[in-house]
């Protein structure tokens, strides 16, 4: 895994975050409320999946049980946020809290890891409840 998918999964943790440093309060209305094209979608979820484990998943672990700083995405927090707040995260970033932008994935890319990460609770096994 390469030093920008390292950086780029530790940002998306972030974004679990509670508080001042919480990128979901940051996203704007008009970003937040962008529909997932491809919600719902096994094949994306797959896709979603495989793209995770790349570029996300030495941060924020294999099963989205969160590393180090990096926080865990397998839990409400993450499932429930509206799909372009995780896009609006996914192409930004924010440097500050370790997260640079994904904008160098096609946008399919970045609504197939959104698409995994909001698949059902059932295929994610260590779910959480909380933040």
């Amino acid at each position: 895994m390469n030093l920008r998918a390292l950086l780029v999964a530790a940002g998306l943790a972030a974004a679990a975050w509670t508080g001042e440093s919480d990128l979901l309060s940051r996203v704007p209305p008009a970003s937040a409320a962008l529909p997932n094209p491809l919600a719902n979608n096994p094949e994306a979820e797959r896709a979603g999946a495989r793209l995770f484990a790349r570029e996300c998943s030495a941060c924020h672990g294999v099963a989205r049980e969160g590393r180090g700083k990096a926080p865990r995405l397998d839990c409400a927090r993450v499932h429930q946020a509206a799909p372009g707040e995780l896009f609006w995260i996914l192409r930004n970033g924010s440097l500050r809290n370790g997260m640079p932008s994904f904008a160098h994935l096609p946008e399919t890319e970045r609504w197939q890891i959104i698409t995994f990460l909001h698949s059902p609770a059932a295929s994610h096994p260590g779910a959480q409840p909380g933040h």
